[in-house]
């Protein structure tokens, strides 16, 4: 009886052992949970186990210059931008001017690297806007913004060019970039200063003082030359705590070839128009106690129906050779001492025999209405025959001295 009963629990319980090997094989094969054993504890195979796991992606990490609401910037500063954990799409740059108006900073984005395009103003909020694209695909966005440091007049320099943009020039006219302060860092604003020339003429800057630096080619410029001025100084340091106040362009045309060559011995002067003499009209030039000089200028500035006066020279009443104001009729300026070509009807016997001026060279009212609309701001005068040189400073005299000193007073 016991024999019985001892096979029988045994077979009952290699049954159930049966059963529960295949209950586990199922739950192995299956797609759904595992099956759950007596004591209630969760059955899984080896290969049951996970063979991957949904990825981690990393936030968009930005690289800012200047940082987020960082102040005090300083005007000098480029402004870049980058992303890392993604890649950078889109940047724009943006302040709220003084009067209130909105004004976008152009940049370029090469290499993964947003770079404005200028550098900044003083005592103002920027906003800089940005958009890349994360390792995952998607877009992320940012907003940063900063504030730039304050300064006065005081510690800006402005800048001037000329000649003006859209103008027509002689081939004499240098490129005349001014400043209202002295710069102190002279090389680093001429590394901003940049002439483009077509066709190409190779030329340097000269610096006349710390308040005006001046370009010229090696020779006249070719007549009909297209030239492009860029003095991209906005936010440049000028030395002695200053910066440059803005940024300044200017595009203009090189007019005809006309030269005006004078000699005060003959006491002729012919106009040389694109190589070819087009007339030779008889002057008179200083007398032996107002020499005009000699050397190369440049035609300044053109006026009509101005009065002559002996104190611009120096003179008063009661010196020798003072004179009463004097209307004249056509007249160019070619030096800041006060010579000019212009209208001396006056002296018409003189001219061509001797020279008896305060020192500009005299025509007869006919020649000088034909000088005057034939010669234009930048147009040469070439004078010979006098002892007195030009000097440096005294109107456009660069052409008086070699290419060779002329690259000499580069800041470079």
């Amino acid at each position: 009886m016991k024999s019985t009963i001892r096979h029988t629990v045994v077979s009952s319980l290699a049954l159930v052992a049966v059963l529960a090997v295949s209950a586990c094989n199922a739950t192995a094969n299956a797609d759904g949970p595992a099956a759950t054993g007596a004591a209630g504890t969760t059955t899984t195979s080896a290969s049951a186990e996970p063979t991957s796991q949904t990825p981690t992606v990393e936030p968009v990490v930005w690289k800012t210059t200047p940082a987020d609401e960082e102040s005090d910037v300083a005007v000098d500063t480029r402004v870049t931008a980058a992303a890392e954990k993604g890649t950078l799409e889109k940047a724009s740059l943006s302040y709220r001017s003084k009067k209130g108006n909105t004004v976008k900073v152009d940049g370029t984005l090469e290499g993964g690297t947003w770079t404005a395009g200028d550098l900044l103003e003083p005592g103002v909020k920027y906003t800089l806007a940005l958009e890349a694209k994360g390792a995952d695909g998607t877009t992320t966005e940012e907003t940063r913004t900063f504030r730039t440091a304050n300064l006065t007049l005081d510690d800006q320099v402005y800048v001037s060019v000329s000649p003006r943009d859209g103008g027509k020039v002689g081939v004499g006219m240098p490129v005349i970039v001014r400043f209202d302060l002295p710069v102190v860092d002279k090389a680093s604003f001429e590394k901003k200063m940049t002439v483009t020339t077509t066709p190409t003429q190779a030329g340097s800057w000269y610096w006349l003082s710390s308040k005006e630096a001046h370009w010229r080619p090696k020779s006249y410029w070719k007549a009909g030359t297209k030239v492009k001025v860029d003095a991209d100084l906005n936010g440049v340091p000028a030395g002695g705590g200053r910066w440059g106040e803005m940024s300044r362009t200017s595009e203009f045309t090189i007019g005809r070839s006309v030269i005006a060559k004078v000699d005060l011995k003959t006491h002729q002067m012919k106009v040389v128009i694109d190589g070819k003499v087009a007339k030779t009209i008889p002057v008179t030039g200083g007398s032996k106690d107002f020499v005009t000089r000699s050397g190369v200028k440049v035609i300044m500035d053109k006026v009509t129906n101005i009065t002559m006066r002996a104190e611009t020279i120096g003179l008063k009443e009661g010196d020798e050779g003072y004179y009463e104001d004097t209307p004249v009729k056509w007249a160019l300026r070619i030096t800041h001492s006060g010579e000019f070509l212009h209208s001396a009807p006056w002296s018409v016997k003189d001219q061509g025999r001797r020279n008896v001026s305060h020192g500009c060279t005299g025509m007869s009212d006919a020649n000088g209405e034909w000088v005057y609309k034939n010669m234009i701001i930048g147009d040469v005068v070439e004078t010979t025959g006098t002892d007195r040189p030009m000097t440096m400073g005294n109107g456009y005299a660069d052409w008086n001295l070699s290419p060779a000193k002329w690259a000499a007073g580069s800041a470079l």
